[in-house]
C-alpha cells in the first residue's frame, strides 16, 4: 500500500511538471526542394533550430513539410494533411521558383495571376486554421548579378507579386530574392551562375541555408 501511495505521488508530481511547462511553438516550413533539404544536417531549418536552441531554448518545435518538384498549387492541394492536421502555430511559405524555373525546363509552370490566387488561398485557409504566417519570395535561379540570369526578370515579377501580397495582407515578409541578388552582387566578383549561395544556381549550400535561416529567423522570434 506504501508503494502504491509513492509511485502515485510520483506521478502526479511528474503530471504537475509536465502542466507547468511552457508549450512549444509548432512551426511548420511549407514548399519545395529547397525546403525538403533544409531538414539535412546543413538545412536552413536545422541551422535555425541550432540558433533557436542557443537564443530560445526549447520554445520552438521546427517541422520540415517541403517536396521537390512542388509549385504554389502543390501546396495547396497537400495543405490539409501536411500543415492543418498537424495545427502549427506558425507556418512559413517559401514557394516560387519552380513556378518560374519549371516554364523554361519543363514547360509546367504557373502564371503569375494564378499563383497570386493560389497564394492568397494558402493564406486563408491556414489563417483559419489558427496560425500565423510569414511569406517568403523565392530567392535565384542563377547567382549571376540580376538581369544576367535568363529567367531573372520572371522571378522579380513573382517576386513584386509576394510583396505585394504580404501588404494586403498585413504579413510578415522574409525577402530572400532582395537579399540574395543583394549578398551576390557584393560577393560574385566574377559574376559566376552558382557557388556562392546555392549549389547549383537554385538549390542552397551551407552558406545559403545559413543566410535563409538568419532571415527567416529574425521574424519568427517576433510573433
Amino acid at each position: 500500500m506504501k508503494r502504491l501511495s509513492t509511485m502515485f505521488l510520483v506521478l502526479s508530481a511528474i503530471t504537475l511538471l509536465s502542466a507547468g511547462l511552457p508549450k512549444k511553438k509548432k512551426v511548420i516550413f511549407f514548399g519545395d526542394s529547397i525546403t525538403q533539404a533544409g531538414v539535412s544536417p546543413d538545412g536552413y531549418i536545422t541551422q535555425l533550430g541550432g540558433i533557436l536552441q542557443k537564443s530560445h531554448a526549447d520554445q520552438y518545435e521546427l517541422i520540415g513539410a517541403g517536396i521537390g518538384g512542388n509549385k504554389v498549387y502543390d501546396l495547396y492541394l497537400r495543405m490539409e494533411d501536411d500543415v492543418l492536421k498537424k495545427k502549427p502555430d506558425v507556418v512559413v511559405i517559401y514557394i516560387g521558383v519552380n513556378d518560374v524555373w519549371h516554364k523554361a525546363t519543363s514547360h509546367t509552370g504557373t502564371d503569375l495571376d494564378k499563383f497570386g490566387k493560389f497564394y492568397h488561398a494558402l493564406i486563408s485557409k491556414i489563417q483559419a486554421n489558427g496560425a500565423k504566417v510569414i511569406l517568403c519570395t523565392p530567392a535565384v535561379i542563377g547567382e549571376k548579378k540580376d538581369g544576367d540570369n535568363e529567367q531573372d526578370a520572371e522571378l522579380n515579377r513573382f517576386s513584386s507579386s509576394i510583396r505585394t501580397i504580404a501588404q494586403e495582407t498585413n504579413l510578415p515578409l522574409c525577402d530572400l530574392r532582395k537579399l540574395f541578388t543583394d549578398f551576390d552582387k557584393a560577393n560574385n566578383p566574377n559574376n559566376a551562375d552558382k557557388g556562392i549561395l546555392t549549389t547549383d544556381g537554385v538549390h542552397l549550400n551551407k552558406e545559403g541555408n545559413a543566410l535563409v535561416a538568419k532571415s527567416i529567423g529574425e521574424i519568427l522570434v517576433k510573433l
